[in-house]
């Protein structure tokens, strides 16, 4: 795909490279368990219950199942806690985003026609924050792959003549031609070689495909932090009805929005026998903007008094997303006795091509048991093929890579199933909650990441036309995270912790 590099000093040049991989469309797939505290509190389950604005985010239908006109907002705390394991060195790291999560409002339109099936009639809008992006993780350990492999590998094959710079062309103005060319890896490989982390086999030859590198082999002093932080939600018009007293059907059409940055630096030392380069630090940042539209049908049943079941289906989002890149190196090397410091800054920004990305649709069934007014238990059952996940261009100028990149996530994810439980007890205008959410991993190997568990709690209050709720999510899972796709391919195991805090204020008219 096309990109544009900026100099940040200067003006515009064209360029072609590409920058996505799987992690990319699995970012913009899943979400979590972010809602109303009710929602959250029930982990979720909600799709044959309704009468919140996080459920109908799960079934459209359950806007028909509000008896009055609502606001609601919700404030979280979301937490990340990572535990990084490597070379049996462990490391700690957290993150915490407040944010207004969920703001919505629904508008109850009952029909006095009492011949009429048509019941009732709901409008809804409602902003949900789908999933948090802010993280931060540090990991730390001393192996034996250096850095400066990842370089090495890239440079292997590409003429020495594209990687100096000639006569009056600065490192900036290199650096942008190479992103021109259909060359991947070309811009890192010219980073690692005005770094010296290599030299050409036949420095005298223009031509030289061949490199060899300036890190001995030895012990590695590996230090890798990285940092995130934005949002995907999500806003819906709801639309519902009440078909007699027992059905109910609601569409939603939703609009999403994509905020992501995020930024990692690998700072490697080592003391070998002759290496020439004993320092390396390298800096990647990436920003990302997108926008999404996507629909929602479902329906509720009441099969009897106290028994409910809910089916939805939401179709696959459609996002048009833009991304940026930035890059910088830093090395020290031995010359002629000197201990040299390099500094290898482009001050570019790689402006990619928009492309388009097509998340999988979802079915959820759900089922609810109400105990009249004492409480209730609700499942929700939710099924997601992740190998579905489709990049496209936006033209068909640079197709290949990205059919490339579809056959790699058809062969590596899966489709993945998830379930949900919960269950309430009323005290009076005291409400107590609590559940339990599953999800599978959405890769053939769960090596790469494990299935998702956790559980939630929380209370509320019913004011009369107040409520006010409380609730907290915890969710555990495992991950084998490589450092770099070429070169330093060394893994670290993550466990993450995710916590989530939820207050919510709702107001009846």
């Amino acid at each position: 795909m096309k990109k544009i590099p900026i100099f940040i000093i200067a003006a515009f040049t064209m360029a072609i490279s590409q920058a996505q991989n799987t992690t990319d469309g699995l970012r913009y797939s899943t979400e979590q368990n972010i809602g109303t505290a009710r929602f959250t509190a029930l982990s979720g389950a909600m799709g044959a219950l309704g009468s919140d604005f996080s459920a109908i985010n799960v079934n459209p239908a359950g806007g028909a199942v509000f008896l009055n006109s609502n606001l609601m907002f919700s404030a979280s705390l979301f937490d990340v806690e990572n535990k990084a394991n490597y070379f049996n060195n462990s490391e700690k790291s957290f993150s915490d985003d407040v944010a207004i999560n969920q703001l919505g409002g629904v508008f109850v339109i009952n029909n006095s026609n009492e011949e009429s099936a048509f019941k009732k009639f709901t409008i809804g809008l409602n902003y949900n924050t789908t999933k948090s992006f802010d993280n931060e993780l540090y990991i730390a350990g001393t192996g034996n792959n250096s850095i400066g492999n990842f370089f090495l590998e890239q440079a292997q094959g590409i003429p020495l003549n594209l990687l100096e710079t000639n006569g009056n062309e600065s490192i900036s103005s290199k650096y942008s031609y190479l992103g021109g060319l259909n060359l991947p890896g070309a811009q890192n490989a010219f980073l690692g070689y005005q770094g010296f982390l290599f030299d050409p086999v036949d420095p005298n030859d223009p031509s030289n495909t061949a490199y060899i590198s300036n890190i001995a082999d030895g012990s590695f002093k590996q230090e890798y932090a990285y940092l995130s932080q934005g949002y995907n939600s999500k806003f819906s018009i709801n639309l519902a009805t009440q078909i007699t007293d027992n059905y109910f059907l609601g569409i939603n059409i939703n609009t999403h929005t994509l905020d992501f940055d995020q930024s990692s630096f690998l700072l490697e030392t080592n003391s070998n026998p002759g290496s020439t380069v004993n320092r390396v630090g390298f800096e990647n940042n990436l920003s990302v903007t997108g926008a999404g539209i996507s629909a929602q049908i479902g329906a509720i049943a009441k099969l009897a008094n106290n028994f409910r079941l809910g089916l939805s289906f939401d179709s696959p989002t459609w996002y048009q997303i833009s991304e940026e890149t930035t890059q910088y190196l830093e090395s020290r090397r031995v010359f002629e006795g000197q201990s040299i410091y390099q500094e290898v800054d482009p001050r570019i920004i790689n402006v990619y091509e928009d492309y388009t990305l097509r998340t999988p649709a979802k079915v959820t069934a759900s089922a609810a048991y109400i105990f009249g007014q004492k409480g209730l238990i609700s499942f929700d059952y939710s099924y997601k093929d992740y190998s579905a996940i489709k990049f496209s261009e936006i033209n068909d100028s640079y197709s290949s890579f990205f059919n490339d990149l579809n056959n790699t996530l058809n062969n590596t994810l899966k489709g993945a199933s998830a379930l949900k439980a919960g269950a309430e007890y009323r005290i009076n205008q005291l409400s107590l909650r609590g559940g339990f959410h599953y999800e599978e991993s959405p890769y053939k190997n769960t090596e790469i990441v494990g299935d998702l568990t956790g559980f939630s709690l929380g209370a509320g209050y019913n004011f009369g036309r107040v409520t006010c709720d409380l609730a907290y999510s915890r969710s555990e899972q495992e991950r084998n995270q490589k450092l770099y796709s070429v070169g330093l391919t060394d893994v670290a195991k993550i466990n993450s912790i995710y916590s989530n805090f939820v207050v919510s204020l709702g107001f009846n008219f």
